[in-house]
């Protein structure tokens, strides 16, 4: 057995031992702390990691997020060391709901290569925004992705009304040239997760893109997997951290709706790992 599949299964153990007890734990406190209160506009945390892309993020992140029917949300944008002129422009909205950091860029525990900064890249500036939450609720949205103007009012909407600790919804995509629906995947499926299910008592729901994720800010404790690379499924950090939420019987929902957009990036045709699959030379630069 490789040092990665032994690394991978022991993480697979400790989590799965630790997580279910702290989702006991914290909605206990949670539930102390609220018994006599009643909030009507919580507030939302709502984050993104980047790293020198910043006339996309300018362009479709930023205004998506600052334009929400729903206002009462903070925003917190995470460089990844970024060298371009993200941190100027983004101070320069002046809009007292924003909060940006630049970190130092660390040495990456991965392999340099195109498809490890795919699947575990995002963790670092992740896991420092999760610490830097403030809202009863988290969402997230990737850089180069938009959200409807009512994203997070129909999330935060359908938690609420449906008692759902973590919710996701649909992503209109491009395909070909035509626009796609993607309602989301099974966790325990052929495609993600290799486990045989037979004679046991899982939940499977229809989990959606990145940004289409709105949660209770006690799962902030959940962090993302910097070694989710080594494993042989569920290797991408967000499908890793989802098939987590699961296994510790977190109450999950799925919206039917479409709540986020994503395209091509100017001068692609296609999104997703295709898209982020055909310039390896330049990904490597990038993040070099």
């Amino acid at each position: 057995m490789s040092y990665n599949s032994i690394l991978s299964k022991f993480n697979e153990y400790y989590y799965g031992i630790t997580e279910k007890i702290k989702i006991i734990f914290f909605r206990i406190v949670y539930i102390f702390k609220n018994k006599d209160t009643q909030k009507v506009n919580p507030l939302i945390s709502v984050y993104v990691p980047t790293y020198n892309r910043c006339s996309i993020l300018m362009d479709r992140a930023i205004p998506s997020v600052l334009n929400q029917t729903y206002s009462n949300f903070e925003f917190i944008i995470i460089g990844d060391g970024c060298t371009d002129d993200t941190e100027l422009r983004v101070l320069g909205l002046s809009d007292p709901r924003i909060k940006f950091v630049n970190i130092k860029r660390k040495k990456r525990v991965f392999p340099n290569t195109v498809k490890n900064h795919w699947l575990a890249g995002p963790v670092e500036p992740a896991n420092y925004a999760l610490n830097m939450v403030k809202g009863e609720w988290i969402a997230r949205i990737d850089d180069d992705e938009q959200w409807t103007e009512d994203h997070l009012e129909k999330l935060l909407e359908f938690a609420l009304l449906n008692n759902k600790e973590f919710v996701t919804a649909n992503v209109e995509t491009i395909v070909d040239g035509n626009k796609v629906i993607k309602k989301g995947h099974k966790m325990y499926s052929d495609y993600f997760e290799t486990k045989k299910l037979q004679g046991k008592s899982i939940e499977n729901p229809s989990i959606g893109g990145t940004s289409t994720i709105l949660y209770k800010s006690y799962l902030k404790s959940f962090k993302y997997n910097k070694n989710c690379w080594r494993k042989t499924v569920n290797s991408a950090n967000d499908i890793d951290l989802y098939v987590r939420f699961i296994k510790a019987n977190v109450r999950i929902g799925h919206l039917d709706d479409v709540v986020t957009y994503q395209y091509p990036r100017p001068g692609e045709d296609t999104v997703g790992w295709d898209a982020y699959d055909k310039d390896h030379a330049g990904k490597i630069k990038h993040f070099a």
